[in-house]
């Protein structure tokens, strides 16, 4: 006899549903971004609502691109707005998230790319150069690259990919998404260690094991996130998925402060203050670099 008590798989795409539900309070704050991808000094708040319907469009573009279940798509991006939707369209439709340490060497990450047979790689502006780098070594793999911007810029890159503009492919697509319901143990996301020994290996984190994780460092004994709080996850969404605070956060509803590539000192500074940020997130040598600015500035 079994107990059909909420007998629903654990799917990343339920927190999202859940948050844009019943969360109207919670979102992002972000440091916006100009074209090119520099920091203008303000930042943006973005309800979950809005997220929803913005991630909506682009699982319906993903799809469009003909990505299918178990496909690798890549992410060389920053803890951004962008970034957060990726994460949520990519695995909410049954593909992969493969999230890219831009650090890594430019060998590792060309050994990365090929051993994940990444179908797309969703890139930064700032970081375009590290694929210009290594175009020669990646080509015949990867369908095409999409820039995380309004407009594509000049690149070498156009000439043996084809080369997308984030927003255009969510121009036109519907605000509603019809999320599939698949096995909780398939594949959501996948990370690759540094390579200490040897290549690096990869490791695939599952739905179930994504949701559970999200839910014990939730907890009071953990994080103890929840509505009202605003979190900020210094460290790298492709850091082992900034120690799963991304989907922590948008399950209880709280507010998530995204730093971009701006990590240094007075960058955090600005939008710690900013956003009212209740809780951090980060290894020892960026509140090293924090701690110097505020010696240095006199602020507190």
């Amino acid at each position: 006899m079994q107990g059909l008590m909420q007998d629903h798989p654990l799917l990343i795409s339920s927190l999202l549903t859940h948050a844009a539900r019943n969360c109207h309070d919670g979102g992002i704050v972000t440091a916006e971004r100009s074209g090119d991808g520099t920091a203008t000094g303000r930042a943006l708040t973005v309800p979950y609502p809005e997220l929803a319907t913005r991630t909506a469009r682009l699982a319906h573009a993903l799809t469009r691109l003909g990505v299918e279940t178990g496909d690798r798509i890549a992410t060389l991006a920053w803890n951004d707005q962008r970034h957060y939707e990726l994460y949520f369209a990519i695995s909410g439709i049954g593909a992969v998230c493969h999230t890219i340490n831009p650090r890594l060497f430019p060998d590792q990450i060309t050994y990365i790319i090929r051993h994940a047979e990444d179908r797309w790689i969703f890139v930064d502006p700032s970081l375009l150069p590290i694929l210009e780098g290594i175009a020669d070594q990646i080509r015949g793999g990867p369908t095409g690259i999409v820039v995380m911007a309004p407009n594509v810029p000049d690149t070498p890159l156009a000439q043996d990919f084809d080369i997308r503009a984030y927003e255009d492919l969510l121009a036109g697509q519907s605000e509603t998404f019809d999320w599939p319901v698949f096995d909780e143990k398939t594949a959501a996301g996948l990370c690759y260690t540094s390579g200490t020994t040897g290549n690096p290996k990869g490791v695939l984190y599952s739905h179930r094991s994504t949701i559970l994780h999200a839910w014990s460092i939730a907890l009071p004994g953990a994080i103890s996130m929840r509505p009202g709080e605003v979190i900020l996850p210094i460290v790298p969404m492709f850091h082992v998925n900034a120690w799963g605070s991304i989907y922590a956060a948008t399950m209880t509803g709280a507010t998530l402060a995204m730093p971009g590539p701006r990590l240094d000192g007075q960058g955090l500074y600005d939008l710690i203050d900013a956003a009212g940020v209740t809780y951090v997130a980060g290894v020892p040598t960026v509140w090293l670099g924090l701690l110097n600015y505020l010696r240095q500035s006199g602020r507190k």
